[in-house]
């Protein structure tokens, strides 16, 4: 089974017991994240969206914060002896995928702190 999701304004492709890295969500390592804008839900049956299955939920674990490689940034005007260089590094977070759910379907995973995600 597998579900596209929508987070950070990009949309992701996840399996359960995979990680994904996405644009910084809050959250501590080890905290769970609940994602609620799961637009389709593929398998045998699959469920389609419109745009967003209503009551379906993937459940994530939040395994680190850190930031992407260096994105670098070159300006340069001929002629004019101007050159400017930049780098940026955005922040994100690794998520492992730990179930999906349908909608009505219930939960398998022991009770904890959960931080929900819109």
């Amino acid at each position: 089974m597998y579900a596209i999701i929508r987070t950070g304004g990009k949309q992701y492709r996840v399996e359960p017991n995979r990680s994904i890295r996405v644009e910084k969500l809050d959250g501590a390592a080890g905290s769970r994240i609940t994602l609620n804008d799961v637009m389709l839900i593929g398998g045998d049956k699959p469920l389609i969206g419109t745009p967003t299955v209503q009551g379906a939920v993937v459940n994530a674990e939040v395994v680190e914060q850190t930031r992407n490689d260096t994105v670098l940034v070159f300006k340069k005007i001929r002629r004019h002896n101007h050159r400017r260089k930049n780098g940026h590094r955005q922040p994100i977070t690794v998520l492992k995928v730990l179930e999906i759910l349908r909608p009505g379907e219930a939960s398998v995973l022991p009770a904890q702190k959960d931080v929900a995600v819109k």
